[in-house]
């Protein structure tokens, strides 16, 4: 039987595998993980003909350089990223949504998203990883997921269970867009803020800083002053939660996050627009646009039927 397994040449920056993540465990201080773009996640595994929750490679920035060895796979990556197929007759320009075959010696070069964080690599098969509360999904902070908790290394072989080949020329025409108003509802600390306070943060544009990682973004802006209380008793915390400390710059809780946190919240992202949010790099400018609870319900469930028709779409 042969062997199938890619040798990690570039790790590239914060290479995990991930999947949809874990459920309830919030209790215990295990927070959802998972990957970061639920919709490009999905897409990966939809066009490599893969059930919804398969594990795929989640990079950020930039990706890694793998060298394939075994028999003849296919493969497809998903976000706004530039890649190449390095073969032996020479390298060839990837296009993302896309399935393409790699053989024996090939090499796949995943050099950078573009103008976005995250991208995901979905093979037509299985990777071999480990579950842990039955996900792969990777927590670097709690070492918690695939991988013993880490990131992928340099010269680290990733093995590969099964290969499937039936849908090698799958894809699917697909274009990401920016979001620039990014829609909340109110936190359960929202009266703690100033009028002044609540002004800037529905009226005034916030830049995303480097300090941003899975876990959480940093933002910075006008300070949004609180009235009440710097700190408060802390309390339980999900993903999407926009905390203000006492420096006025709202953090915005992401996949990663504590699941419990002491800052007051001013804030909640709707779901719908998550996964926008998380590939805006470094230096985008973004503005809170308010929004009631029946209206965020309603765009997920719209968010949720676009996802099934873009499946549909893939041939």
């Amino acid at each position: 039987m042969i062997k199938n397994y890619f040798e990690v040449i570039r790790p590239g920056i914060n290479t995990t595998f991930q999947d949809l993540g874990r459920n309830n465990l919030y209790h215990i201080g295990i927070p959802f993980s998972g990957a970061m773009d639920n919709r490009n996640f999905i897409l990966a595994n939809s066009i490599a003909g893969n059930k919804e929750n398969t594990p795929v490679i989640e990079f950020a920035y930039q990706g890694p350089l793998l060298k394939f060895k075994g028999e003849k796979i296919n493969f497809n990556i998903t976000g706004n990223v530039s890649f190449n197929l390095i073969k032996k007759e020479g390298p060839i320009e990837g296009n993302c949504y896309q399935n393409y075959t790699l053989e024996e010696g090939d090499q796949l070069d995943i050099f950078s998203t573009n103008k976005s964080v995250y991208g995901y690599l979905a093979i037509c098969g299985t990777f071999e990883v480990q579950f842990q509360w039955n996900s792969c999904s990777t927590n670097t902070k709690a070492n918690v997921g695939a991988n013993n908790g880490k990131k992928i290394e340099k010269d680290q072989l990733i093995n590969i269970l099964d290969i499937h080949s039936e849908n090698s020329k799958r894809r699917l025409e697909y274009i990401n867009t920016k979001i620039e108003n990014i829609r909340v509802i109110k936190g359960t600390n929202f009266d703690y803020f100033s009028d002044k306070g609540k002004k800037n943060f529905f009226e005034k544009y916030f830049t995303v800083t480097k300090l941003s990682d899975r876990m959480g973004m940093r933002l910075e802006g006008d300070k949004i002053e609180n009235a009440v209380n710097t700190n408060i008793k802390s309390e339980g915390i999900i993903k999407g939660v926009i905390q203000v400390p006492a420096d006025g710059n709202p953090i915005i809780m992401l996949s990663d996050h504590g699941t419990i946190g002491g800052y007051p919240k001013i804030g909640v992202v709707i779901s719908a627009d998550y996964d926008k949010l998380v590939q805006l790099p470094p230096g985008s400018k973004i503005k809170f646009q308010e929004i009631e609870l029946p209206e965020a319900e309603m765009l997920f469930k719209l968010y949720q039927m676009e996802t099934k028709n873009l499946i549909l779409k893939i041939k």
